[in-house]
């Protein structure tokens, strides 16, 4: 009896063993579908065989946090399958690995049906609706319609490797492109950005910092330098404090006390008034020369937080109240200079934007932080051509003063064209091309024609549409990826 029932067995095995192989071989042929959805938040990427009845279809969904192309790395993902008020749910309360979410659905009826995604993490939620998933009665009805399985063309760049560099893709849009001057343009200081300090009395100069440079950052309040007077028979800086103190106290004593005779009617206003002022010039006396003395040392301390623009003295000079001794500088705003031809009629109500090359070559527009134009140039003589047209730049400018930066200026009316930021354009050999996303794991390389550059956007003439999506960060990666001529195989499962 024991035999037969181990005999029963292995034939149930063996019918079992060759359902699961005729199961395995018809998901094989099951069609596959992807879609790449976009939110003002994430991108959504997702493989899965086309739905059909009874059949069990598990979900790749690889989503992408737009914002610095990281993927989600910890959430829970809902994937609902709804027509009318009836529908399928199913959420998986973690990645299977970074990024990529892993539900199944297994529908139950044939027919047209919304496909949700809803995605819930620490720092957003948010939600995805597809419409128009056909659910089939069969995978011979799914194959008739659709086909076999078949790989996308194109270049194959996966998520996990766009995961691991500095990736960014944005949308093509339509926008406004102006006229644009090209010239160049020089740093200037901005009114306020800097400060000269002076000598407030006489003495002799003693560095508190070692090694004190020009181009070194200082801290607001950050002790400079000492003026000290000790030794000196004459100018005694000293001695013209205690002095001063002495004055001052001396007319505090005689205000005061005037003070009480002329509220009792004592002695006449003209009279108190006389030593009200004298007591005014004493006290202003003693907290000018006093402010900052410390030690018996005269304090010299950065006005803000800098950097050191000039020193105009050396360490041991002696000095005389009033000269110059080192200047603090901050790279929080600049004016910048640029100079045009009086032909093109700049005026500041046909100017729209202005754009310099920051120190890594990026264009930067002056309006992005506040920055606006503050004069331009109405007059030429013979020996001064060109009119000048002056900015302020309200932001840091890690660029020293007086050096010269490439500047975009946009004049004139406004054309609406299809535009692309320009870091998205390869070149070669005057040559344009960009790496445009098919979908979330495939693109191809485009050759386009450019037109008008305002700053960081650049019009294109032939070769895109509004609404597609170009690489504008890891498009040399891509384009290596296309020349490699293999396909990297898929870090997980589809």
């Amino acid at each position: 009896m024991k035999y037969i029932y181990l005999l029963f067995a292995m034939l149930l095995l063996s019918c079992n063993g060759k359902e699961n192989i005729k199961t395995e071989l018809q998901n094989e042929l099951i069609p596959r579908k992807d879609m790449t959805l976009w939110t003002d938040k994430i991108e959504l990427f997702v493989e899965f065989p086309v739905l059909v009845v009874g059949n069990s279809s598990r979900f790749a969904a690889h989503f992408t946090v737009l914002e610095g192309h990281q993927p989600v790395k910890e959430g829970s993902v809902t994937v609902s399958l709804i027509k009318g008020n009836k529908g399928l749910r199913n959420t998986v309360e973690f990645p299977s690995s970074p990024g990529i979410f892993s539900p199944t659905i297994q529908p139950i009826e044939a027919g047209n049906y919304q496909l949700v995604f809803e995605i819930t993490t620490p720092i957003f939620s948010d939600k995805i609706i597809v419409h128009d998933i056909i659910v089939y009665p069969t995978i011979e009805a799914a194959i008739s319609a659709l086909g076999d399985a078949t790989d996308e063309g194109g270049i194959s760049f996966l998520k996990e490797q766009a995961w691991k560099i500095e990736f960014q893709t944005t949308p093509v849009v339509s926008g406004k492109i102006y006229d644009v001057i090209t010239t160049s343009g020089v740093w200037m200081p901005s009114p306020g950005s800097v400060k000269t300090l002076v000598a407030q009395g006489n003495g002799v100069v003693d560095f508190a910092i070692t090694n004190l440079t020009e181009g070194m950052e200082v801290k607001q309040g950050q002790l400079l330098m000492n003026l000290s007077s000790k030794g000196l028979s004459s100018n005694n800086l000293n001695t013209e404090i205690a002095n001063a103190k002495t004055n001052f106290e001396q007319a505090k004593s005689e205000y005061n006390r005037k003070k009480e005779l002329y509220e009792s009617k004592i002695i006449p206003k003209s009279e108190f008034e006389k030593v009200e002022r004298n007591y005014t010039i004493a006290k202003s006396n003693y907290q000018t020369l006093s402010q900052g003395f410390s030690g018996g040392n005269k304090q010299v301390r950065a006005p803000f937080n800098g950097f050191i623009t000039s020193i105009n003295v050396a360490n041991g000079n002696y000095v005389e109240q009033g000269i110059t001794l080192v200047t603090v500088g901050t790279q929080k705003s600049r004016v910048l200079q640029s100079q045009v031809a009086p032909a093109y009629g700049l005026t500041m109500e046909n100017v729209h934007g202005i754009w310099f090359q920051d120190k890594d070559n990026q264009w930067v527009n002056i309006a992005s932080t506040g920055g606006s134009i503050l004069s331009i140039g109405k007059e030429v003589k013979s020996n001064k051509p060109l009119i000048s047209l002056y900015a302020q730049v309200n932001e840091a400018v890690d660029l020293p003063e007086g050096s010269i930066t490439q500047v975009q200026i946009a004049w004139g009316n406004a054309n609406q064209k299809v535009l692309i930021p320009v870091n998205a354009l390869l070149e070669d050999y005057g040559s344009y091309s960009v790496i445009v996303q098919l979908s979330g794991e495939s693109f191809e390389r485009r050759p386009v024609k450019i037109g008008k550059r305002n700053g960081e956007n650049v019009e294109i003439e032939t070769g895109l549409k509004v609404g597609e999506v170009v690489v504008t960060k890891g498009a040399y990666q891509v384009k290596m990826a296309s020349m490699s001529g293999t396909t990297p195989a898929h870090g997980h499962a589809h």
